[in-house]
């Protein structure tokens, strides 16, 4: 377990990296998971800023900023709800491919949840040891 705790964090650089840049390249991939209570002009700049964000966390995580743990946690929470919209519209055609699925598309969601303890692994790694280091 202890491994699992220490590689977390690099694995959700990874994460984050691959899903940032994907932001950027795929934006169209991103668009049918913007819940629709949001309205549609502010869709695609919302998957730009997130991908922005992703990246920012990725670079902090590695870095091991202090900020990085917390603010990887609440994109996780902020993201959550395009998981779920994509859950809701599985087997509709509106997502593209096998995101489309609902076995897919549902089981995105509780992915959420080892990608936030991910996150809280990097906030332990940088507490101070007993000897205070």
């Amino acid at each position: 377990m202890t491994r699992l705790r220490a590689a977390a964090p690099r694995l959700l650089v990874a994460v984050f990296a691959g899903a940032g840049v994907l932001h950027f390249v795929r934006p169209s991939f991103f668009d049918p998971l913007m819940p629709r209570l949001l309205p549609a002009r502010l869709h695609r700049p919302l998957v730009y800023a997130s991908g922005v964000a992703e990246l920012a966390c990725a670079a902090g995580l590695a870095r091991r900023a202090r900020w990085a743990p917390a603010a990887s946690t609440a994109l996780l929470l902020a993201v959550w709800p395009a998981n779920l919209q994509m859950a809701l519209d599985a087997g509709s055609g509106r997502n593209e491919g096998s995101m489309d699925s609902a076995l897919v598309a549902w089981g995105r969601m509780p992915f959420q949840l080892p990608l936030v303890w991910a996150a809280r692994q990097a906030a332990r790694s940088q507490r101070p040891g007993p000897t205070g280091r």
